[in-house]
């Protein structure tokens, strides 16, 4: 079997002769191009048997212009690894527009023209960069601000009161939740839920059209794109990048017996792992897993890359399970894996920000760490840390009298994780989070013990049970006023590590205000108020609205806070942080200050060694025993004194003495943080 780059481009392209589809099949014996009816999409009203170049086979027709709905029928082999059906209408892999019909799925020709009027990406750096993970839908289905009309739409998203809103919290980036053409998992919908998420692709060149506008909608793939493109132009305009979060490690064709919509019935060997007897080899969880060690589904992969990458201006992508697509012919990761290379070598990909989910549940499956130079990793590790710092060690200490682990590990995290990424690659490796779509909120990793999915149909099966998560008394709603204190000074220490750690920082769309899903830790199938956010918001909701805006203010103010590179000892490093570690009595840790489950105090004083900002220093003290405590501020070469910025156990800093100079001792609260600024 020969795979190899094609000629030319797959897909529908126009020419002087109609329309062309051009679609690979290297085990196929025939394919036709299937035009339906345009006023019944039911209809076959024109076939057109389909030439093969190679192991491309393609068709021209007048037929095949924009609006016109289509699909292809295949016939080959009859085996084990392969899936033909010659009766079986199939969609275009390359289709850019995909409509539903009473009998299934149609591909769409679209027409793409878009006017951007020059407006481009803000090209934010990488340490510049705030993610904001969210779902297109979620966010503005419930804003009293954007017409009904409107709401949870692309154009929605697009709506001046989103943008404004995006603006007012000081994120750079939203990552949204898939919006390539998705569809429910046939064993969702014998339940009478659907997949709300959007990680289970129909096709990997379509925008999902159920998130546009009725109007959109009623006018076809065509208006449905431009939507799509007039929301990446809006956050545009706004400053805002957009980054795609992308599935391409599976499909929505499930396993062998799931439903078949288009890459089974073309090339069932082509494009799915098998073993020798046609059985699917599944690294995923999802029932199929493309196999990344042939050509034809790499190219897939950077071909779609590449047109949202160039005609939809997409700023970055998000790759879902990520340690898939460096899977070799043998099941192996390689990070020198062709798919992997040929994204990292590609002159316009490259220059997109790249993020990898650096695990799959296959065989030796996590990854973190392990991607390379240029890519951007979910940290796994950073999340269990900060998590288990702020939350599981404290119920220790509670339970026990000792927290059981020492301050040690969390500083390695707040200063960029080097020793889980190299020194070339440095701290913007590490993408930060605390929390993500999968799993507990930020409000509920401090309200509940044990995850709660009921509503989910699989009797609480599902979702992950290690969830370093700590109720603080109570196992979810409480009026305890302690609890509650308690709870939310918890969730501005989370805040606060998150947006004050070295690396990219990404934050879950509804905990800037402590959003709750009521414990469900998986609402992947959950479309409803529970997964939206509500944009009438109690006091104290505000007043976190307030405290995470401070916080991404201070970020982008401190550069010392930012650094691109990891410091060496005894040089001085081009855009990294020189970094000092004190104790409470400010004097450099000790071993024993470092491991000690009885202090868990430390005074952390970084400097910038700027290119191309001004020279900044901050003081970063961390407090996390449950019993206050004092500090005496560190003596510095050219530290004269310390600017009081941020203080996690009080909001306001009203009325309090913000001016403190080094060597003065000062009282600290109860598991609590200090932000401040140092001056020469």
């Amino acid at each position: 079997m020969t795979h190899g780059r094609p000629s030319a481009p797959l897909g529908v392209r126009m020419t002087s002769h109609g329309g062309e589809l051009r679609v690979w099949s290297a085990t196929a014996d025939s394919l036709e191009l299937c035009l339906f009816d345009t006023n019944d999409s039911d209809w076959v009203f024109k076939t057109v048997p389909m030439t093969r170049d190679g192991d491309v086979w393609f068709a021209r027709t007048r037929s095949l212009s924009p609006g016109r709905q289509y699909a292809v029928r295949a016939t080959g082999p009859s085996t084990p690894l392969d899936a033909f059906d010659p009766d079986r209408l199939l969609l275009d892999p390359y289709g850019r527009g995909i409509t539903r019909s009473a009998s299934g799925w149609r591909s769409v020709v679209v027409d793409d023209q878009f006017d951007w009027q020059g407006i481009e990406s803000p090209r934010t750096s990488l340490d510049h960069t705030v993610v904001y993970e969210m779902h297109v839908k979620g966010f503005s289905k419930l804003n009293p601000d954007i017409p009904v009309e409107l709401r949870g739409t692309y154009a929605g998203l697009a709506h001046d009161a989103s943008v404004a809103a995006l603006q007012d919290l000081g994120v750079t980036a939203v990552e949204l939740l898939p919006v390539h053409a998705f569809t429910s998992e046939q064993r969702l919908i014998k339940q009478g839920l659907e997949n709300y998420w959007g990680y289970n692709t129909l096709g990997f060149f379509s925008p999902h059209a159920p998130y546009a506008s009725d109007a959109a909608q009623a006018a076809g793939a065509d208006a449905v794109l431009r939507e799509f493109k007039g929301m990446v132009k809006a956050l545009h305009k706004g400053g805002i990048e957009v980054i795609l979060d992308v599935v391409y490690n599976h499909t929505a064709e499930e396993g062998p017996g799931g439903p078949t919509t288009s890459l089974r019935g073309i090339d069932n060997r082509g494009y799915y792992r098998q073993d020798a007897h046609g059985g699917y080899i599944d690294t995923t969880g999802c029932g199929n897993t493309l196999d990344f060690g042939q050509e034809a589904p790499q190219n897939l992969v950077l071909d779609s890359l590449r047109y949202w990458a160039e005609e939809v201006q997409i700023d970055g992508f998000r790759f879902d399970l990520a340690a898939t697509l460096g899977r070799g012919a043998d099941l192996s990761f390689d990070a020198q894996h062709p798919l992997l290379q040929g994204i990292l070598n590609d002159p316009v990909l490259s220059q997109r920000k790249l993020i990898a989910e650096p695990w799959d549940i296959g065989p030796d499956g996590w990854k973190t760490g392990a991607f390379g130079d240029g890519w951007t990793e979910w940290n796994d590790r950073y999340r269990d840390r900060m998590r288990d710092f702020w939350l599981g060690d404290i119920a220790r200490a509670r339970a026990t009298g000792s927290a059981g682990s020492g301050i040690g590990r969390f500083a390695t995290r707040l200063a960029g994780s080097a020793n889980t990424f190299s020194q070339e690659r440095g701290p913007l490796a590490s993408l930060n989070f605390i929390t993500a779509h999968d799993g507990f909120t930020l409000a509920d990793l401090t309200a509940y013990n044990q995850k709660h999915n009921e509503g989910n149909g699989e009797n609480n099966r599902d979702g992950s049970s290690n969830n370093n998560s700590f109720n603080h008394g109570v196992e979810g709603t409480t009026t305890d006023a302690v609890i509650l204190d308690t709870r939310r000074r918890a969730m501005r220490n989370l805040l606060g590590t998150l947006l004050l750690s070295a690396g990219v920082p990404m934050l879950t769309a509804g905990d800037e205000y402590g959003r709750t899903q009521r414990g469900n830790n998986n609402a992947y199938c959950q479309d409803s108020e529970l997964t939206w956010l509500s944009w009438k918001r109690e006091a104290w909701q505000n007043d976190l609205f307030d405290v995470t805006k401070r916080l991404l203010q201070l970020r982008r103010e401190n550069p010392a806070l930012r650094p691109v590179n990891f410091g060496m000892f005894g040089e001085t490093v081009p855009s990294a942080s020189q970094m000092d570690w004190f104790n409470d009595e400010g004097l450099s840790m000790s071993e024993d200050d470092w491991n000690s489950a009885d202090e868990r105090t430390l005074q952390y004083l970084a400097a910038s060694t700027p290119e191309f900002e001004e020279f900044n220093r901050i003081l970063l003290v961390i407090h996390a025993l449950e019993e206050p405590t004092s500090v005496t501020l560190p003596e510095h070469e050219g530290v004269a004194g310390y600017s009081l910025l941020w203080d996690s156990s009080d909001d306001t800093l009203d009325d309090r003495e913000t001016e403190f100079v080094p060597g003065q001792e000062l009282a600290v609260s109860p598991t609590s943080m200090q932000l401040y600024r140092a001056h020469d």
